[in-house]
């Protein structure tokens, strides 16, 4: 039974897993390399907990319960007593690869290991570590607290016991899981990210502006927001990264990262965490940028 989870990575995705294992009644260690990236994540997480309190979705003891249930630190060695590690750093397989190699010497035998990759195989992901056969992927929805689906992908190797386990916890969590099998980007992403991409592309043609093609898209399809938008909400450089392993890992033209979004990356344009993107952020409300 899991009760200790391992959260590495303090960002976006990471604040947000320790929030909801907190919240379901688990003890959380949550890790990452700045002590500010954890400061700013508490402050996410006591201001996310107060939110759910206003409206009326968790009390007042439960949101202090939940906070005093995460501890946070700098060295992955806290991890050495969970049950369960969730490693949610940034979309860069060399970095997961890093990270999970120096952390497994540091675990119980038995301690089973998530990834939150957005689209890295996990089956290459797992080969790094001693324990392929207790790995496997839980992407997380942004943001985590809201979104109520978790995509769980087996790796070649992940044993049915890790798979129940994990399912379980996730449920636990309050969350709908969907299976995937482990091809780039698994389900979510596969679908989504070339619909972004194709947005993108719709822009750099000249077929429509900003405004249209999101306009277009909220009001014609009916989507919550728009796909550029929804572009800088994700990050940028989080598109294109993904849009890289589809391409790479399928070999199929339609893939191809659009020309516009790469330059908006390499011009460190990423959306909303830079305050510009294909809306410009810095003033009031959010301006299209092209």
């Amino acid at each position: 039974m899991i009760e200790k989870v391992g959260v590495i990575g303090a960002g976006q995705m990471g604040n947000g897993i320790a929030h909801v294992c907190a919240v379901s009644g688990l003890d959380v260690v949550l890790i990452d390399r700045e002590q500010e990236a954890l400061d700013r994540a508490m402050d996410i997480i006591r201001n996310n907990l107060a939110r759910q309190v206003r409206k009326g979705k968790l009390s007042e003891s439960d949101r202090d319960a939940a906070l005093a249930r995460i501890k946070t630190g700098l060295d992955m060695s806290m991890l050495s007593d969970v049950d369960l590690v969730i490693e949610a750093a940034t979309e860069d397989e060399a970095v997961k690869r890093k990270i999970f190699t120096d952390l497994c010497p540091l675990l119980r035998p038995d301690t089973l290991l998530a990834t939150n990759t957005s689209s890295i195989s996990i089956t290459r992901l797992a080969s790094v570590t001693d324990r392929p056969e207790k790995f496997m992927g839980m992407h997380f929805m942004n943001p985590v607290p809201v979104m109520k689906l978790v995509e769980l992908i087996r790796g070649i190797a992940t044993d049915d016991e890790t798979f129940q386990e994990i399912r379980a916890l996730t449920e636990r969590m309050g969350k709908t899981t969907a299976n995937s099998e482990d091809f780039p980007a698994f389900i979510v992403n596969r679908i989504l990210l070339p619909m972004i991409n194709e947005a993108i592309y719709t822009l750099y043609e000249g077929v429509g502006s900003v405004d249209s093609i999101d306009t277009a898209m909220r009001l014609g399809a009916n989507h919550p927001m728009g796909p550029l938008q929804l572009a800088d909400f994700i990050g940028l450089d989080v598109c294109l990264a993904i849009m890289q392993v589809l391409y790479d890992g399928l070999a199929d033209s339609k893939y191809r990262p659009c020309p516009l979004l790469v330059k908006y990356v390499e011009a460190g344009w990423l959306g909303q965490k830079t305050r510009r993107g294909f809306y410009d952020y810095r003033g009031e409300t959010p301006v299209p940028t092209r």
